[in-house]
């Protein structure tokens, strides 16, 4: 057998958001929400997947949503990638499914609990061990909670579960696992067996029961998520080493000149030779060190504004001449945070509102 990746947004959908996909939900919500304890018994996926062509850029299919016991929304996401301020948006998309629970006129005892389910195939919360964190809204000092609890988030980090298949005792543990090691399998564990809905999952994720059809459109997913590991790692590599080539000449141009100026200069100051000598050397090593940390800053500068014509080559086309101008004239801190969001444009109105919104 072989299996599909369930971190793509195709197979995470297929497998948890289809029409048939109820029970594999359910058992997957009670396991990472609620530590495996069977709270779930019934949910309604909304807006559930169907088959059908996307283009193949990530968040094709951004998440799955469900209504479960309580009339509880629950949004459930993988992310593979961390882009700059996902943490943000995670709670821009929690705060605004919960306010789009009102319609006009509408009063607030109508509002009901929302809880977003994150899965990351990266750490978020580097310092802490915990594969799975909770957050709920909780007085600073004492520590209790907000009345009525209402919005919660779950964040599940895939890299730091490192439990082997013999090692696995919990409903929540195979899930972790199977989201992290399904594509490495050659069979259906014996372990996953024993329970109907992972069982199920596994066949969902069979790449021999796909049509056609779903398997160019994962593999449109899966090239496109690869290319954008690859646009960026290369990037970087290729404008650290433009950059430092670029401060190397300009270390011997401007360090050597500044030096011998201030140099000279200190060395006409004091009037004597060892006067002259010493502030020649004075100025000659502040100005080597000036100019060293200029080239460098101006070798990053480089090496950023390259890395992103290069992605925005990519992503939108051919940059021309103004847009290319502004961004040069841009700190090295605009060129970081571009970087990180450039990523994620898909026309040249997206770069103009990155522009409108600093500047």
């Amino acid at each position: 057998m072989k299996f599909i990746s369930p971190k793509t947004d195709f197979a995470f959908k297929k497998i948890f958001g289809s029409t048939d996909s109820q029970d594999i939900l359910i058992s997957f919500l009670n396991a990472l929400i609620y530590g495996g304890e069977p709270i779930i018994q019934d949910l309604q996926i909304i807006d559930p997947y169907s088959a059908g062509i996307v283009s193949g850029q990530k968040d094709s299919y951004l998440d799955v949503k469900a209504r479960i016991t309580g009339n509880t929304t629950v949004i459930i996401e993988m992310q593979v990638l961390n882009v700059e301020a996902f943490e943000k948006r995670v709670i821009y998309n929690l705060a605004k499914t919960y306010a789009n629970q009102l319609k006009i006129r509408d009063g607030y005892p109508r509002l009901q609990p929302v809880i977003a389910l994150t899965i990351t195939d990266f750490k978020m919360f580097k310092e802490q061990p915990d594969v799975i964190s909770h957050f709920v809204f909780k007085e600073k000092e004492k520590l209790f909670d907000y009345p009525h609890l209402q919005l919660e988030m779950f964040f599940v980090e895939l890299p730091k579960f490192n439990k082997e298949l013999d090692q696995l005792t919990t409903l929540t543990e195979k899930w972790i696992y199977f989201m992290k090691n399904t594509p490495d399998l050659e069979a259906i564990p014996a372990t996953m067996e024993t329970v109907p809905e992972l069982e199920k999952a596994f066949r969902i994720a069979n790449q021999a029961n796909l049509s056609l059809e779903e398997l160019q459109n994962m593999e449109a997913q899966e090239m496109a998520l690869e290319e954008e590991r690859g646009i960026i790692t290369r990037g970087i590599r290729e404008g650290i080493r433009d950059g430092l080539e670029l401060a190397k000449i300009q270390l011997m141009q401007e360090g050597i000149e500044a030096g011998r100026q201030q140099g000279i200069e200190a060395g006409r100051q004091q009037g004597i030779e060892a006067g002259r000598q010493e502030g020649i050397e004075a100025g000659r090593q502040e100005g080597i060190e000036a100019g060293r940390q200029q080239g460098i800053e101006a070798g990053i500068k480089a090496g950023q504004t390259a890395l992103i014509l290069r992605l925005l080559e990519r992503r939108i086309g051919t940059v021309n001449p103004d847009v290319v101008s502004r961004i040069g004239e841009l700190s090295v801190e605009q060129l970081e945070s571009l970087v990180d969001e450039v990523v994620g444009f898909s026309s040249l109105s997206d770069l103009m509102g990155w522009f409108e919104e600093n500047n």
